[in-house]
């Protein structure tokens, strides 16, 4: 079987609302109230919770990695407790994995959250059959850019991992997919997606319509 694996945070949905707001929770919990802003910052959410502390907790002057340690299990658990509050799939993507489960491709998740947040997400959101597998950041003892959980999540599908094809917005995927000598397609609609083209993916992807000609295109290549 062919593959298709995709990233949520940024690919698949945008999850910066609710991310900003477990991370604001911590920051209101030191004293200094709402330091992350959902618009400004949804780049800086999608690039995960320790991410997120360092960045406010720099602009406040207050950056110490012990204090990144402390409110990580913090921003975990005001996540989980609102994991889909602001939430939403992008346009046509789940119309697009339906669609290449028609065409006969394998279709699964590859994330580096952890993985049981994905799972509570993904259920929250009442899609979670519609992806054969799901690899989070803690299901290996590595993670993305290291390219064995892609590899991994493919042979889940019951797929050969160099008949796959990643589906990403960050330069994270890029590598990932560079290191597993696949494809890549990194999407422009999220927060970071000027950047996309600078990353020279096998492909850049404006609209889910197109996705399934666009992997038909890219694995039909690399067969």
């Amino acid at each position: 079987m062919r593959t298709v694996v995709f990233d949520l945070d940024g690919t698949l949905a945008d999850t910066s609302g609710d991310l900003i707001a477990a991370a604001n929770y911590c920051f209101c919990d030191m004293g200094f109230g709402d330091v992350l802003d959902v618009q400004a910052d949804a780049g800086v959410a999608l690039r995960g919770g320790r991410r997120m502390l360092t960045e406010g907790l720099t602009r406040m002057g207050r950056f110490d990695e012990a204090t990144v340690d402390r409110f990580y299990p913090v921003l975990l658990e005001a996540y989980r407790a609102n994991i889909a509050e602001h939430t939403f799939f992008f346009p046509g993507a789940l119309e697009a994995v339906d669609a290449l489960r028609a065409q006969g491709y394998g279709v699964g998740i590859c994330t580096n959250k952890p993985e049981a947040l994905a799972e509570q997400l993904m259920q929250a959101l009442g899609a979670r059959e519609a992806f054969g597998a799901l690899v989070g950041a803690d299901t290996l003892p590595v993670r993305k850019p290291d390219p064995e959980p892609l590899r991994e999540t493919a042979r889940r599908l019951g797929g050969d991992p160099a008949q796959t094809i990643l589906i990403g917005d960050s330069d994270t995927d890029r590598n990932t997919a560079k290191a597993a000598g696949v494809p890549s397609v990194l999407v422009t609609f999220g927060p970071s997606g000027e950047d996309m083209a600078a990353l020279e993916p096998e492909a850049l992807l404006e609209d889910y319509a197109v996705l399934p000609m666009v992997v038909e295109a890219l694995i039909g290549r690399n067969s």
